[in-house]
């Protein structure tokens, strides 16, 4: 690891009295000037007139136009920069200078391929506001110990400067000879009606058309790599002699001569390739365009029987993804699943991962937690796969241990994934931006014609709004709308759909339940559905085992509950008391829920409609926020759930992270990413009224945000379950997780629990 490295160096530097060059930050010099070599670091950037104009360029491949490896023109040469203390201050400095407003991310280990030549600078310490890299601190041009498995990259905003002339985006490829976007042609009748296309010539895009690939020397290897990018996991052979009649006839253009991919790749751009050269009189003598034949994983096949006998990755998972096929790695081991460092995370590991979950090559190895933080254990650092293992549990890697890695390091990855066409059939109209709308579908009428229709609002809400965001490739669902008079503006009047019901892991609308024949009372546009999309979203979690450790019983005396009667925290018995007299027995725990995604949680309502609340003196933002339920094998509930509402405020925060909101004062509620907002065991209502409950065992159930009244990325981890031993007199609560945190077979044995046989908790 690169931060141990320099901790190693310092020590050494520390240890014998002398200043090591990697130990100190110094202005870097104008492109002029001659690299000092004294060893004192400068306190200040201090740049000279500068007489020779720095360039720059993104680079590698696969990358999109506001992406790549950095290169620097520096005294007649292309050279890198090296990933070693680079930050997001760093990248939003080399962005501008490329032209875009600003940068959304960064990266490490030659994610976009290896540069050739010099290292220009090691240790870039920007603040984030300088005009050029160059007023940055640096060890100075050229002066590097990095190798360029360590060439950074960035993520700039795809927006350009207004003005900006110089474009300073200069490819490492200037001429025409490059593969960017590669295609399936589809030659039977019945493979050009469907998707995903899995079969055909393969063709790359060649100035404004399409070009074919010469056949000779092809490999199944080269055939493993299209498939990759396509979205496939796997290739199968394909009947040469049936395309050969067909292609013989037609005209061929061939852009390419000869292609010899090793199978690792995740791009053909990658693989070595001899370009056809143009006044070439013979350019396949011998071959014929070269055609490919696919296996689509399991999400994306039609045929029931094949699906069944297709099986993926039971111990490798992604959670947090807006989408299919991206998201945060979560690797199982003894029944518990827990997530991967992002230390020398590459397109390679996270290839392994697409591939062995029925997707096709990765397009990004995410770093830094792009797809939000995981809980509980994290079991694999620096995982160096080779590109062909069947899982990354056949990769290399480090075990860890708690100093070398957080779950802000948690690595995510989005693969490729087959073109399905979904987001043609259906629209937004009236937002003020592309991300929210009126939502409308294609259907087809009584005669077969194709028009625009709306949805009905009825019933519509989060988990609908979730799936036709991901649908239309815009991300999170933040709302799902049942009015939408105020995006009045498409000439769409008529109701083609109602009753939509979704699970909220759908592809599409069409895969959600819905009235066969159109039912909507209310049948007027302003009553149809809407949604508004984010490219982030929050997600909440519960700390289990703090509930665990602080779980107790009190017998309350009445006297003391008069409040806590009054916010309906009581079961209904307590009604028939004896007021003041007598007592309530309490299940008491603390609940502290931390928001690990990307976006903060906030309530959904306004202030303006925010309760208060005299008793406890103050605003609740949410009628239902946690469902608190104890329940018996079968399901049903032994103690009546208790539904609470809180005051949502950040109680504390990770290191770095500052506390935005607070209940004091009619503060703004919500909880932070990176926060935590605890409610101890000994507040009111913090509990479970067990008055009524007889001796046994029983499952503990704490459901936050049970109505998916504010949208998350992940709801699978919303519900924490414990089991629980009551023997009229104490309570032991053990194996406490939260929903989604154990392997199935871990789950089936807590739901059999057959009750502590003593009272030793291990």
């Amino acid at each position: 690891m690169e931060k141990s490295r320099r901790r190693h160096r310092l020590a050494f530097s520390l240890l014998f009295g002398v200043w090591l060059p990697c130990c100190f930050a110094q202005t870097t010099p104008p492109p002029t000037a001659t690299p000092s070599p004294s060893p004192a670091p400068s306190p200040t950037p201090s740049p000279q007139p500068q007489t020779e104009r720095l360039k720059f360029r993104l680079a590698g491949y696969p990358r999109k136009h506001n992406e790549g490896r950095v290169e620097i023109f520096y005294k007649g040469e292309w050279g890198t920069i090296c990933d070693d203390d680079f930050s997001l201050a760093n990248a939003n400095v080399l962005c501008r200078q490329l032209g875009f407003v600003s940068a959304t991310g960064w990266t490490h280990s030659a994610k976009y391929g290896k540069g050739q030549g010099k290292i220009w600078l090691d240790n870039v310490l920007c603040n984030g506001g300088e005009k050029s890299i160059e007023n940055c601190k640096s060890r100075g041009w050229g002066n590097s110990d990095c190798t360029h498995d360590e060439d950074a990259g960035v993520v700039c905003k795809d927006e350009r400067i207004p003005g900006f002339v110089d474009s300073n985006v200069i490819d490492a490829q200037v001429d025409e000879n490059r593969v960017e976007e590669v295609r399936l042609r589809p030659v039977v009748v019945m493979a050009k009606r469907k998707l995903p296309v899995t079969e055909g010539v393969v063709e790359v895009k060649y100035k404004d058309g399409w070009a074919q690939i010469c056949d000779v020397g092809w490999t199944i290897k080269n055939t493993r790599v299209v498939c990759g990018m396509l979205g496939f996991p796997h290739e199968r052979k394909v009947n040469k002699n049936f395309y050969k009649l067909y292609l013989e006839r037609q005209k061929n253009h061939f852009h390419l001569h000869s292609v010899s991919c090793l199978g690792t790749e995740v791009h053909l751009a990658a693989c070595p390739l001899e370009f056809t050269k143009p006044n070439s009189t013979s350019a396949c003598a011998g071959g014929m365009p070269a055609v490919v034949s696919c296996m689509p994983g399991p999400q994306y096949t039609q045929n029931s029987a094949l699906k069944k006998k297709m099986k993926t990755s039971s111990n490798v998972r992604l959670k947090g993804g807006a989408k299919l096929g991206e998201g945060r790695v979560e690797v199982l081991k003894n029944s518990e699943w827990g997530t991967v460092c992002d230390d020398r995370w590459s397109l390679q590991s996270a290839s392994v991962v697409c591939r062995e979950l029925g997707f096709g090559s990765a397009k990004e190895a995410l770093t830094g937690a792009r797809m939000g933080q995981g809980m509980g254990p994290i079991y694999m650092n620096e995982v160096k796969c080779l590109g062909q293992e069947k899982s990354i549990w056949n990769c290399p890697f480090k075990n860890i241990t708690a100093e070398d890695c957080q779950h802000t390091e948690d690595a995510a990855v989005r693969c490729n994934v087959p073109y399905m066409g979904l987001e043609n059939s259906i629209r937004t109209t009236g937002g003020r931006t592309r991300y929210e709308g009126r939502v409308e579908v294609m259907g087809s009428d009584s005669n077969g014609t194709q028009s625009w229709g709306l949805i009905c609002g009825e019933g519509w809400g989060t988990k609908e709004a979730m799936v036709v965001c991901r649908q239309m490739g815009l991300g999170y669902a933040n709302h799902g709308l049942q009015e939408t008079w105020y995006w009045d503006s498409s000439n769409v009047t008529e109701m083609v759909m109602s009753g939509v019901k979704c699970t909220g892991s759908e592809m599409s609308l069409s895969q959600c339940q819905h009235h066969k024949t159109v039912s909507c009372q209310k049948a007027a546009a302003k009553f149809a559905a809407g949604v508004i999309c984010s490219e982030t979203a929050s997600d909440l979690v519960l700390n289990a085992p703090l509930v665990q450790q602080t779980v107790y019983i009190e017998d309350r005396p009445l006297h003391m509950l008069y409040c806590a009667a009054e916010e309906d925290c009581l079961s209904k018995s307590a009604a028939k008391a004896n007021w003041p007299y007598g007592h309530r027995r309490l299940l008491r725990f603390s609940s502290q829920i931390h928001n690990i995604g990307r976006s903060d949680f906030r309530p959904k309502a306004g202030r303006h409609s925010w309760v208060w609340h005299a008793c406890h003196g103050h605003y609740h933002s949410m009628d239902i926020f946690t469902h608190y339920d104890l329940m018996n094998a079968n399901g049903s509930k032994v103690a009546e759930g208790h539904k609470a509402s809180f005051c949502l405020e950040d109680t504390d925060c990770q290191e770095g992270v500052s506390k935005r909101y607070e209940c004091a004062n009619f503060g703004d509620q919500g909880i932070t990413v990176g926060c935590w907002d605890l409610y101890r065991h000994d507040i009111d209502c913090q509990w479970i009224d067990i008055t009524d409950v007889k001796p046994g065992n029983y499952i503990l159930q704490i459901v936050i945000n049970p109505n998916y009244e504010v949208a998350e990325s992940d709801f699978t981890n919303n519900a924490m379950k414990c089991n629980c031993k009551y023997d009229g007199h104490r309570i032991w609560l053990h194996n406490c997780h939260i929903g989604d945190a154990f392997s199935e077979e871990a789950e089936r044995r807590f739901e059999k629990y057959p009750g502590q046989l003593n009272n030793q908790i291990s």
